[in-house]
């Protein structure tokens, strides 16, 4: 909610590592933690204004702009009830505590805290970390200084390697699967842009969802925006979607409604997440692996439980968060 979702399961997934190496193979919780972080981390990124890109284009496109306080009286409640309702999926599906074994529960040893006292190495790790963070936090602001968020990230990069804190059998470990999957998703979204396939598709949603009534184009719509941000990133969904609602909702032929439908559009861009390549957190999740290097998840994990929770969040947008919308007057 607070730092981009892709430094957020990052660090989390660096986190439960100590976890992971304590369950007993083939357990259940450790593919349902690393999608349930996943799939909190797409949630969180429909949170604040700041905590992704699709928020700001959508807030960009609002007029009059939307406030931080009526951003978070819809976004606040349709993110908690999503993430509720998603851990409850995620319980079904996996019943993480049950033991491989079938009999039994898994028990979840506990981690003896370390006693020794910080390094001068482990403080500026620690330094160059928080810094990262906030400059990711800030990064909105300060586009015009530093370009792109991709430059923040050379600057831990640099920080590591240029104080041997990483050395170069570090860099020929880095998960580059993680880099290529990541820029094959960014691929797609600029060719669908460079070829013109963008245009064709805006023209042809815009001519599916004029001269509806207001709800039955905040679902239809919702069900465009959900599987157009499943394949593509979903900044780059955003882009293509948020001027598309702008101009239906000005169209709209009681009243105008571009403000409503950008807002949806914005949320529900956060909430394609039922393939691997469904943004950066599932993407990271995909190329988790255990000792042996083995996979945690596999496309099944995203099928089974990605799809079902990408249609949970689009629901409680298009029914809670509308019927919020509506009552604070958006």
């Amino acid at each position: 909610m607070w730092i981009s979702n892709v430094a957020a399961p990052t660090l989390c997934f660096t986190l439960i590592q100590p976890i992971l190496r304590t369950l007993p193979p083939k357990s259940s919780f450790a593919p349902c933690l690393i999608i349930g972080i996943a799939l909190a981390a797409n949630i969180g990124g429909q949170s604040s204004p700041i905590s992704s890109p699709q928020n700001l284009i959508a807030l960009g496109a609002m007029d009059p702009q939307l406030d931080w306080g009526s951003w978070f009286a819809v976004s606040l409640p349709v993110s908690a009830i999503s993430i509720v309702l998603i851990w409850l999926l995620l319980l079904v599906s996996y019943r993480p505590s049950r033991s491989p074994t079938g009999d039994g529960e898994i028990e979840i040893k506990p981690i003896r805290a370390t006693r020794e006292p910080f390094t001068a190495k482990q403080w500026w790790v620690t330094f160059v970390c928080i810094v990262t963070i906030v400059l990711w936090c800030v990064a909105h602001s300060i586009l015009e200084v530093v370009g792109d968020m991709g430059v923040i990230a050379i600057v831990p990069i640099v920080a590591f390697f240029s104080t041997g804190v990483l050395k170069k059998d570090d860099f020929e470990q880095f998960l580059w699967t993680v880099v290529f999957i990541a820029m094959g998703g960014i691929a797609l979204g600029n060719g669908v842009t460079n070829s013109g396939l963008l245009e064709v598709l805006g023209d042809e949603i815009r001519d599916m969802i004029s001269g509806m009534d207001l709800y039955p184009v905040v679902l239809l719509l919702s069900v465009i925006v959900l599987v157009i941000s499943t394949f593509i990133s979903h900044t780059i969904a955003s882009v293509l979607l948020v001027p598309i609602a702008k101009e239906v909702g000005k169209t709209m032929p009681d009243g105008d409604y571009s403000n409503l439908l950008i807002f949806i559009t914005g949320l529900i861009c956060s909430t394609g997440m039922g393939m691997p390549v469904s943004g950066f957190p599932n993407q990271t999740a995909a190329t988790q692996e255990d000792e042996m290097g083995q996979l945690y998840l596999s496309n099944v994990d995203f099928l089974k439980n990605g799809v079902p929770a990408s249609i949970i969040a689009t629901m409680v947008v298009s029914t809670i968060g509308y019927l919020l919308m509506k009552a604070i007057g958006v």
